[in-house]
């Protein structure tokens, strides 16, 4: 029976490259498709892997790649990908990688564009609640999966050392969640609409300015500013996971990574949760 096509390759590997100039920085976030065409058929009709590459080292490639081009455009950089396999093994015919970007937009800070802050394009959506009865309601607004992040200010260190703990303490790393937050309204603002820009807003700067010393203490402060900003609020809930950027280790490259190069990944992620009121 005559093998008429075949092709592998690696699927949904994720890279973020960062790119920075001092304070400035510049996240270029991509899930890549890499697929390979060419001189492998004995691997499907007589079990010969010899011509095969792994797909560990498609992934390795992308990510070696991302090292040498962080300032590259999505299409320069998959075209670099794609050369380093062509230049690397002739028995490559073909690649074909589709990669899918998740868009980074730089936070404004009282209307200046902050070096290291960023929300996610095509952000998440508004939410509404509201919980009647013929003895009163509550209403509620918020968000659901509004991700922002920042590249650095940012650490985790000083938690519980027992024989199960393998992260290390860090002073700079990646901060990243997909939030959800409800606020409960207590009185009637002028304007809905306006008085939830402000409070977004005062949450993002809050995020972006100061230094977080974890999800937690960031939580807490955002929903303090926010309860001294907007009069018209008894409470604000947050539910914000980790969207963890690990450091990719490219040591067995011979190539240092100096915060340059991550693995975004949000399985399996912490989850951290907390309301904060004006009273009890």
């Amino acid at each position: 029976m005559p093998l008429i096509a075949s092709r592998y390759g690696k699927e949904r590997v994720r890279v973020l490259r960062l790119a920075r100039d001092g304070d400035h920085h510049v996240p270029r976030e991509l899930t890549l498709s890499v697929m390979l065409t060419g001189d492998f058929d004995a691997a499907w009709t007589a079990g010969d892997n010899r011509a095969c590459i792994a797909t560990d080292s498609v992934k390795n490639i992308v990510n070696v790649t991302a090292a040498r081009h962080l300032a590259a455009d999505a299409e320069g950089f998959v075209t670099a990908v794609a050369q380093v396999l062509l230049d690397t093994y002739p028995q490559v015919e073909a690649v074909s990688i589709e990669a899918e970007e998740t868009r980074w937009k730089r936070h404004l800070v009282d209307g200046v564009p902050h070096g290291h802050t960023f929300t996610r394009d095509g952000n998440g959506f508004g939410f509404v609640g509201l919980g009647a009865s013929r003895a009163g309601s509550s209403l509620h607004s918020g968000l659901r999966g509004f991700t922002f992040m920042k590249t650095t200010q940012s650490g985790w260190s000083g938690f519980v050392d027992d024989g199960y703990r393998t992260l290390p303490d860090t002073e700079d790393r990646i901060a990243a969640t997909s939030m959800d937050a409800t606020w409960t309204w207590s009185g009637t603002p002028p304007d809905y609409a306006a008085a939830n820009a402000r409070i977004l807003a005062t949450m993002l700067t809050v995020f972006g300015t100061t230094y977080s010393r974890g999800v937690q203490d960031s939580m807490y402060r955002m929903g303090e500013a926010v309860l001294a900003e907007v009069a018209d609020l008894a409470a604000i809930t947050f539910v914000m996971p980790n969207k963890h950027y690990l450091p990719v280790d490219l040591k067995p490259f011979g190539l240092a990574n100096a915060g340059a190069v991550f693995l975004p990944t949000d399985e399996p992620y912490g989850r951290i949760e907390a309301t904060v009121s004006r009273s009890r």
